[in-house]
């Protein structure tokens, strides 16, 4: 799929691909010193990840492709409370069962990115283990103590907030985060978090703690926050977030979000989330400069992440159907794999052929079945003009019917009316 190519140098690797934000001053010492195991935390409030977590699901890939320990922190229990950073309101509290459930789900996304085999393999953990049995009265007396008000009003997590207003539940979000890092220290030998920039007061708020708590000495990474060239935020559409469950967000959608990339962002892109090298990617640089709209960096994208996240099958399949809607790909390539994804994708719909005794499909019928012209008139003023195809193939005023053998595989039919009006029908028999 990618060069794997291993990078001794995690920082290094970072750096060039644009990913290393900023980072507590010793951390390149403690790198180069040995084995060193960090965590990220994610938010289980959903029972899938969205493209907006990859940049730091790939930090921890890259931070145990160069020789360090992953450690994926599930936030089971700081989840029923909810991060302020960057948020504009306080969220909806979930139950227990639903924290549970998303939980799972995450791990088997996680289980695309990071080994979690053998005795240096990726680890995870869910903080609802310590956060739910500590007394408040102990949490207060073990951690509250080492932060004064003043320093917590300082973050501006909080400070963004403070105009519209901010629960005191949201307020101590900073003092739970730096308690797993403790605990984590403790446990796991974690001296390392990663996050996003939005998560840099957290981080070290949790450094500090574990130098005041446990004399110990811990660092921070935190990797970029995306948006767009046009300044949007990264991953969202109409359509809402795209999501890395096929059932929330389609394999070819999320192939096709990918090749949708604006040109001023495929090159960025591809060093943040793919493991393709620095020539590679220099080469679609150049490709993109001289021949933008062969989009040839757009589908390396689109394919590598979407072979990640769904495998290589669905890649292919997506790939096939994103060729046939776009006008790169014979209808009669499509693989019957790729005619069952494509009726997901685009209008489906059956038709009674069974009474046609081997005439063939009635095309005026097969169009307006499909819903792609309002009545036969329409059909058949668009037929006398050249405005209908099928199976990619322009009709004239004489194609008055779909012969069978004209079918694809499984009897269906591609219809097009005009340029991108595209429909799939089946005929029964």
């Amino acid at each position: 799929m990618t060069s794997t190519s291993h990078s001794p140098d995690l920082l290094g690797e970072l750096e060039w691909r644009g990913l290393a934000y900023d980072r507590t001053e010793r951390l390149g010492d403690a790198l180069a010193a040995g084995s060193v195991t960090g965590y990220c935390g994610f938010d289980p409030t959903a029972d899938s990840l969205h493209v907006g977590s990859l940049v730091q699901v790939m930090g921890l890939l890259h931070l145990q492709r160069t020789g360090h320990r992953p450690l994926v922190l599930v936030g089971g229990g700081t989840g029923l409370i909810g991060d302020p950073s960057g948020k504009a309101n306080e969220r909806p509290l979930l139950a227990t069962e639903q924290i549970a459930a998303n939980t799972l789900a995450i791990r088997h996304q996680l289980e695309r990115f990071l080994d979690f085999s053998g005795p240096r393999g990726a680890l995870m953990r869910d903080n609802a283990e310590w956060l739910g049995p500590i007394p408040t009265v102990a949490f207060l007396r073990d951690v509250g103590k080492h932060f004064s008000v003043n320093y917590m009003l300082a973050k501006d997590s909080v400070k963004s907030r403070l105009d519209s207003g901010i629960s005191f539940t949201e307020f101590a979000y900073m003092l739970l985060q730096a308690y797993d890092f403790l605990e984590l220290f403790r446990r796991d030998g974690v001296t390392l978090q990663t996050g996003g920039s939005d998560q840099w007061g957290n981080i070290t708020t949790g450094i500090e703690l574990i130098r005041r708590a446990a004399g110990g000495d811990a660092h921070g990474l935190v990797l970029p926050l995306v948006t767009t060239a046009t300044g949007t935020k990264f991953g969202k559409t109409e359509a809402g977030a795209v999501w890395l469950d096929p059932a929330r967000t389609s394999p070819y959608q999320f192939y096709q979000f990918w090749i949708n990339t604006d040109d001023r962002d495929v090159g960025r892109y591809l060093r943040y989330f793919t493991l393709l090298s620095r020539e590679e990617i220099t080469a679609f640089d150049a490709a993109t400069g001289e021949s933008p709209e062969r989009r040839a960096a757009q589908q390396a994208l689109a394919l590598d992440v979407t072979t990640r996240v769904h495998g290589t099958e669905a890649a292919r399949i997506a790939g096939e159907v994103s060729g046939l809607l776009f006008g790169r790909l014979d209808p009669r390539a499509l693989s019957p794999k790729a005619l069952t994804a494509l009726a997901a994708e685009i209008p489906f719909s059956t038709l009674d052929g069974s009474g046609s005794a081997g005439a063939g499909v009635d095309t005026l019928d097969a169009f307006l079945s499909a819903g792609l012209v309002p009545s036969k008139g329409a059909a058949r003023r668009l037929l006398d003009q050249g405005g209908l195809s099928v199976n990619g193939r322009k009709l004239t005023a004489a194609d008055r019917t779909l012969p069978p053998e004209d079918a694809l595989a499984g009897g269906y039919f591609l219809l097009r009316k005009g340029a991108r009006d595209y429909a799939l029908l089946r005929t029964l028999r």
